[in-house]
């Protein structure tokens, strides 16, 4: 089973070509295209539209975003899973670890 990300908007717009590129099944969302949450959404409910269809967050979002998290579970939802991107790689690595998570 291949995850589906959404790349939320502190996300390089950027990843979504060379993800789908490597890997034409992965599905991958961008916060602001259509169909996906509107720039601006507020963290809660990014993570109740990412609990509703089923993808991983992608952020950048090192502070609030946990707690935001914590949050959502204490009130008794879930979220398939928050994936913080690592600002020891460069862009080409962090792509090589979401295809890698996306297919393991």
């Amino acid at each position: 089973m291949t995850l589906k990300y959404l790349l939320d908007e502190n996300v390089d717009p950027g990843y979504k070509t060379p993800l789908t590129r490597c890997n034409f099944e992965l599905v991958n969302w961008v916060v602001g295209e259509p169909g996906a949450p509107s720039f601006g959404t507020l963290d809660p409910e990014i993570l109740k539209w990412c609990e509703e269809y089923g993808l991983v967050l992608v952020t950048n979002n090192r502070i609030s975003m946990p707690v935001h998290l914590a949050n959502h579970i204490a009130e008794g939802h879930h979220v398939p899973g928050i994936f913080i991107l690592n600002p020891k790689l460069s862009f080409g690595e962090n792509v090589d670890e979401l295809i890698f998570l996306a297919e393991f």
